[in-house]
């Protein structure tokens, strides 16, 4: 047992905490042997440090996961444009043939009546 660590301990304990249980579980911790209370103080800062670190690559895996969710309906909303796009593109070359189609219907009616005029015309 060390008397002056848990001396040391108690009362950096009491100054962190503010109150006797702090002060008597540091001076505790000091009575330990080959703990001092700074040792144990670090090993709390740098589990409180992990924990930090945890909870932030927690939330950077949590922000990467949305980020793909948003990527996959940026996907889905595009190849749905592109379907959307390719099909509009089929109907509109279908109303040009169509159109093709009406204009030769066309010239060959104008054809057809040009010549009964000129056979009307001729007797």
């Amino acid at each position: 047992m060390n008397i002056i660590n848990a001396l040391v301990g108690g009362a950096e304990g009491f100054l962190m905490s503010g109150g006797n249980a702090g002060a008597a579980l540091e001076g505790a911790v000091g009575m330990l042997p080959g703990t001092t209370a700074g040792n144990i103080t670090g090993e709390i800062g740098n589990g409180a440090l992990g924990a930090l670190d945890a909870q932030d690559e927690a939330f950077q895996l949590s922000m990467y996961g949305e980020q793909i969710r948003h990527q996959e309906r940026m996907q889905m909303q595009s190849q749905a444009f592109d379907e959307m796009i390719d099909e509009k593109s089929e109907q509109m070359r279908e109303i040009n043939t169509l159109r093709d189609v009406q204009m030769a219907q066309r010239k060959a009616d104008n054809a057809i009546t040009k010549k009964f005029i000129q056979s009307i015309a001729e007797e």
